[in-house]
């Protein structure tokens, strides 16, 4: 049979709905295709742009590229936008994009640039403020900002938002981020990642990041890799207050404090936290920062915790009383191994904890092996399943800790070890055969290897 081009026989609407799934530069491509390919990415109902990806980086062509696709069709909604401006600033970019949300995108996502050069060819640091439309967009439902400006425009209303990411934005002051997030009604998703360096404009001795929504439902501080300067000068605060929040994690220590308030539908939370450099015992404004955190988060049922939140955890539990978490069923945490006695003290505040999965990080210089003493009360009623995650080897240390398990837990259904590849000198079969001699408190306790993890 002849050569026959079916693609091309495709209607329109498919053939530029499966180019939307490209970026922007590959289907400009197709145009050399044939004649019926010549225009068609200028139909595409989306853009994803890189304007690094210019040759010679020449800020005409990338104004002149916009003004191609903006004029060739005024009545085309592009319904999802990315567009990453590149490092340097492009004069004029901040009007196309502008443009650009005026047609009504659903998801936008917009990498701004973080230089500009002068006349001597200097390079300065820029901050490239986004459009006032943005703030009224009625079309947006999620929004994700990297290295722009955001400042309070007096009137933000985003009606059709439910997800909003910031990577090191700037704001012009902390009412800007409050003002943003009060302006999303159906806002139920944010991530924030705080600049280390700077993330306000001016010159103040602190900053607070207030995120209150009536509507949201998760919030994110990821664990960010990359620079870890953090002002000395300026202490920033983060407060949380969202009555529908149901999923939390707090993943790197980019604020000097952290208040919550109002967390009564809080299902989990991933902490990965501690509070300051070095908690001081005697810093009674770092003490009640932790006992006003732990308080407003006790509904929580499901909870990760690093062991840097498990250290300063302890080191208040020598001066402070930690609240019992009634509703939590379910806890990830990893102890340092020097923590290990402070374990049934930690459990003891968890009454009805029925799944807890705990990994133990040692020190490759340790030998010491930490007794643990005193049994939790949910030991008694509760607990029903207890993996023991990451073992790269198996020492006293770890007989001990699954020793203490399976001799007080009285209703536990299951014990997992989670045996990695690292070399051992002890087999599994001989781990499990150790395992299984002692003598268990739970006569329906089976001892399992990772592949069958709690349910």
């Amino acid at each position: 049979m002849p050569r026959c081009d079916r693609v091309s026989e495709l209607p329109e609407p498919l053939l530029t709905k499966i180019l939307s799934y490209l970026p922007t530069k590959h289907s400009v491509k197709t145009s050399v295709l044939s004649t019926r390919w010549k225009n068609l990415w200028l139909s595409v109902p989306s853009l994803d742009l890189n304007c690094d990806d210019f040759p010679y980086r020449e800020d005409e062509v990338v104004l002149s590229f916009f003004d191609r696709l903006l004029e060739f069709n005024p009545d085309l909604r592009l319904l999802k936008v990315k567009v990453k401006c590149g490092n340097f600033e492009i004069e004029g970019l901040k009007d196309r994009i502008s443009t650009v949300i005026h047609r009504g995108p659903q998801n936008l996502d917009v990498k701004g640039c973080i230089y500009y050069i002068d006349r001597d060819t200097k390079t300065y640091p820029f901050i490239e403020y986004m459009p006032l439309n943005l703030y009224t967009s009625k079309t947006l439902v999620s929004l994700k900002l990297t290295y722009s400006g955001v400042e309070d425009p007096g009137l933000v209303y985003m009606p059709c938002l439910k997800s909003m990411i910031l990577v090191k934005a700037l704001f012009r002051d902390d009412a800007s981020l409050e003002r943003l997030v009060s302006g999303c009604p159906v806002l139920e998703e944010l991530t924030l990642v705080r600049d280390m360096h700077s993330n306000f404009e001016g010159k103040v001795d602190s900053f607070i990041m207030r995120v209150r929504s009536g509507s949201l439902k998760r919030f994110r501080v990821p664990l960010w890799y990359g620079e870890y300067c953090s002002s000395l000068f300026v202490k920033y605060t983060l407060e949380i207050d969202a009555p529908r929040l149901e999923r939390m994690t707090l993943g790197e220590d980019q604020f000097d404090s952290i208040v919550v308030k109002n967390l009564d539908s809080l299902f989990m939370a991933d902490l990965n936290i501690k509070f300051a450099d070095k908690f001081d015992p005697e810093d009674f404004s770092k003490r009640n920062e932790i006992r006003y955190f732990l308080s407003g988060i006790t509904n929580v049922r499901h909870m990760i915790i690093s062991e840097k939140t498990v250290k300063v955890i302890e080191l208040y539990s020598n001066v402070g009383l930690i609240p019992k978490f009634i509703n939590l069923s379910r806890l990830e945490a990893m102890f340092p191994c020097d923590s290990l006695h402070f374990l049934p003290a930690f459990l003891e505040c968890c009454p009805n904890l029925k799944h807890l999965i705990l990994e133990i990080f040692y020190p490759v210089e340790t030998e010491d092996v930490y007794q643990l003493a005193n049994v939790p009360g949910c030991f008694l009623s509760t607990l029903e399943c207890v993996q023991l995650k990451r073992i790269h080897v198996w020492g006293e240390q770890e007989m001990e800790v699954a020793t203490y398990f399976l001799e007080n837990a009285a209703v536990m259904k299951k014990l997992t070890l989670s045996l990695t590849n690292y070399p051992r000198y002890v087999s599994d079969e001989e781990i499990f055969e150790e395992v299984n001699r002692v003598a268990k408190r739970s006569p329906t306790c089976q001892i399992l290897p990772d592949w069958e993890l709690c349910e």
